[in-house]
């Protein structure tokens, strides 16, 4: 394709237009595909349209429930978005085997975030301490203006803080912000008090006599949240005696399956190469959810996996035990979401997620979010030590394939019924129909 100025000042009409005369082989289907997915409301794909820059038109991903989750004694059908028929299926499927058993427990342990203001400046550390302490009340309440809605609401400000990184970094210093946002997930909030933060504290430095001339200088790289919230953290776990989990699949016996299970949690937690694809289950339940809500799950992912490399090795983020005749399996891990502010508030299926939920407030959701998690590792590992993931997974890829080979309605139930005790791939579908 060739370049195009302008492109972001045109209609969509126009940047749909340009896209066909770059594509002439393939223009009438693209614009008949675009043309496909905008939403018949005009309001609301305009709402859309202004999610995002450059839109064309929407991208569907199937909204779906996975039913039957009991959580500290109270039960939720939780919506999922994704793409993968085998995870709201797997997740369904943990949800009802834990239903009679006492289900799911949840506690979020802390819903702090923070932000940092990155800054260079050269002189004695000691100094520059010294400087902090005298002046940390002035910088907070220098930021009252923009914290009072938050503090209203129970939230503010928990702390501030002068981090030395100069053995890291010549130069590198940062002032550490502990912010508590309640329902809001809060990265607005905490960046504009980081922004006007680095301003108070180049003002003050700047106009200081306590400094030298060359110490009032001092330059502020940037300002802005960490999505790595170690201290945002909820926990969530399943539990009950050996015995109760019953019987698998080829007639595996409990004491089995649970020593089996904790086995494969424990090579997570041993090996990477393991644990990544282990975290990843997780994360398929975690980012359904989270996508369903209007959360982001890019910044969610990115937290697990540091959080999964605290200790300096990636590792699980779930564990198993069994202890005096007891299974537990658990999930700890840092959650930053909201409930109000962001697309929570203006998508409409975002609203509807909430709406299913019961309006939970931004603690609820982390532990439903946590135990969504908890039960796709389940559902996955469970599968892994019993019949195998493939088994399961392309029983649920055959439609996919079936759709992907453009079979009729009545091959499609040919293929379901033959294919009940048979070994499903995209050959052997390909091959049964033709």
């Amino acid at each position: 394709m060739k370049t195009v100025t302008g492109f972001s000042k045109m209609s969509k009409e126009q940047k749909i237009a340009w896209l066909a005369s770059e594509l002439p082989g393939e223009a009438n289907e693209l614009v008949s595909d675009l043309n496909m997915f905008w939403h018949h409301d005009r309001e609301v794909q305009k709402r859309f349209d202004e999610f995002s820059e450059n839109t064309l038109t929407n991208y569907d991903l199937p909204f779906g429930v996975a039913p039957n989750f009991l959580i500290n004694d109270k039960i939720y059908t939780v919506p999922m978005v994704i793409e993968e028929s085998s995870v709201v299926a797997a997740a369904s499927l943990a949800a009802k085997f834990w239903l009679d058993r006492g289900g799911f427990k949840a506690e979020v342990i802390a819903t702090k975030k923070i932000g940092q203001v990155h800054f260079l400046w050269k002189g004695r550390s000691e100094k520059l301490q010294q400087f902090f302490h005298e002046n940390k009340a002035d910088l907070l309440n220098a930021l009252s203006h923009l914290t009072e809605s938050m503090e209203k609401r129970g939230g503010g400000i928990i702390d501030l803080e002068l981090i030395n990184l100069t053995s890291e970094l010549a130069d590198y210093y940062q002032l550490k912000l502990h912010a508590q946002t309640c329902d809001a997930m809060g990265a607005n909030f905490i960046n504009s008090i980081l922004e006007e933060l680095g301003k108070v504290l180049e003002k003050k430095i700047s106009l200081n006599p306590f400094f030298t001339e060359q110490e009032r200088e001092v330059e502020i790289i940037m300002c802005i949240l960490s999505n790595y919230t170690p201290e945002c953290i909820v926990e969530c776990s399943v539990s009950c005696p050996v015995e109760d989990l019953g019987e698998f699949s080829a007639g595996m016996n409990a004491e089995t399956f649970a020593r089996r299970f904790v086995t494969a949690v424990n090579i997570a937690q041993v090996d990477p190469n393991r644990a990544v694809t282990h975290n990843k289950g997780i994360m398929n339940g975690i980012d359904a959810v989270v996508i369903a809500t209007g959360n982001d799950f890019r910044a969610i992912e990115a937290c697990a996996h540091a959080f999964a490399a605290r200790t300096g090795k990636y590792r699980s983020l779930s564990r198993a035990s069994i202890v005096d005749g007891i299974f537990k399996f658990s999930l700890t891990i840092p959650l930053a979401v909201g409930t109000v502010g962001g697309l929570t508030s203006i998508h409409p299926l975002a609203k509807t997620s909430l709406a299913i939920l019961g309006w939970p407030s931004a603690s609820e959701l982390m532990k439903i979010i946590a135990v969504t998690g908890l039960a796709q590792n389940f559902g996955a590992v469970k599968s892994l030590v019993t019949t195998g993931i493939q088994k399961g997974h392309m029983k649920l890829h055959l439609l996919n394939i079936l759709n992907q080979l453009n079979a009729s309605d009545s091959q499609v139930e040919h293929a379901k019924e033959y294919f009940k005790d048979k070994v499903i791939s995209f050959t052997a579908v390909r091959n049964f129909l033709y």
